[in-house]
């Protein structure tokens, strides 16, 4: 019988899953060093073992190379590996990878060739090596026009990265609005880009609202026209009050500054994502059942 205590000494030894420890424990009669061996001699096979574990930490990142950039988004298990230099590079080699590429989906980027092998295969390889489940979950590669300008900005160390495309004005100006979009979290550029079902939706319920506080059905509908006004400039880039003037809307902002916004891709790690804590007790006893 292989005891919990040896199976939680192996996992800090390699940082390898629970029941891949207790596996390893069992072939090699409990021996802590063999055991260490045959983990290492499984490394890639240890990688594919975590492919159903929950990575909702990570990093956005951005990279731009003249007239061309890309942002992604790159998961892991935990934060601290998140901050780990060898997970940093990774997402390095990748931009650089994508960058250079014309790889448009998920499925291309992973296949893009990589030292002896893939992107997916770095992936797997590092996985191993660093001991927890990394995924390339998203990415977009832009390319600009001569008269266009990238403002890229990352907020709190990779858990937001914001990149912006402007034309007809500077890269501060660029930067501000890409720093506002990061802030104040808008889904959409312009209000012509919100889909027409999501406004017929927002003006059902802003018509129940209005008639619930007893106002006639003729005025009900004359309010819910002020009041999507509102909700666009929750959810649109361009109509939301500018961080650094509440005085002017961000469009009014970039104008003012010769300009106007071509696109936005806002990326925040973990967003949509189920997110998972465990309990490293109950995990034991339930891989020790």
């Amino acid at each position: 019988m292989i005891s919990a205590s040896l199976v939680k000494e192996l996992r800090e030894k390699t940082g390898a899953g629970m029941l891949d420890c207790k596996k390893a424990l069992e072939a090699n009669d409990g021996n802590i060093d063999a055991s260490v061996d045959w983990l290492r001699e499984k490394g890639i096979s240890k990688a594919a073992k975590k492919s159903d574990r929950i990575a909702a930490e990570g990093v956005a990142a951005i990279k731009v190379d003249g007239n061309n950039a890309v942002i992604l988004e790159m998961n892991s298990e935990t934060d601290f590996v998140a901050k780990n230099a060898e997970f940093t590079s990774l997402v390095e080699d990748i931009l650089t990878a994508l960058i250079n590429s014309d790889a448009t989906t998920l499925e291309e980027a992973l296949a893009l060739p990589y030292g002896d092998g893939t992107i997916n295969d770095l992936i797997v390889s590092k996985t191993a090596t660093i001991g927890e489940k990394l995924s390339l979950r998203r990415f977009a590669k832009i390319a600009k026009k001569d008269n266009e300008t990238f403002g890229s900005y990352i907020h709190m160390g990779g858990k937001i990265a914001v990149l912006i495309v402007t034309a007809n004005t500077s890269e501060d100006v660029a930067k501000d609005v890409a720093m506002h979009a990061a802030a104040m979290r808008p889904q959409y550029v312009k209000i012509s880009e919100v889909p027409a079902e999501e406004v017929a939706r927002e003006e059902e319920v802003l018509k129940e609202q209005a008639v619930n506080e007893g106002k006639p059905k003729e005025i009900a509908e004359k309010m819910v026209k002020g009041r999507i006004n509102k909700f666009y400039k929750e959810i649109c880039l361009e109509e939301q009050p500018f961080v650094k003037d509440g005085d002017i809307d961000v469009k009014t902002y970039v104008k003012n500054n010769g300009g106007e916004i071509v696109s936005m891709y806002r990326y925040e790690v973990g967003e949509g994502m189920e997110k998972r804590e465990e309990n490293f007790a109950e995990e034991v006893a339930k891989q020790m059942k």
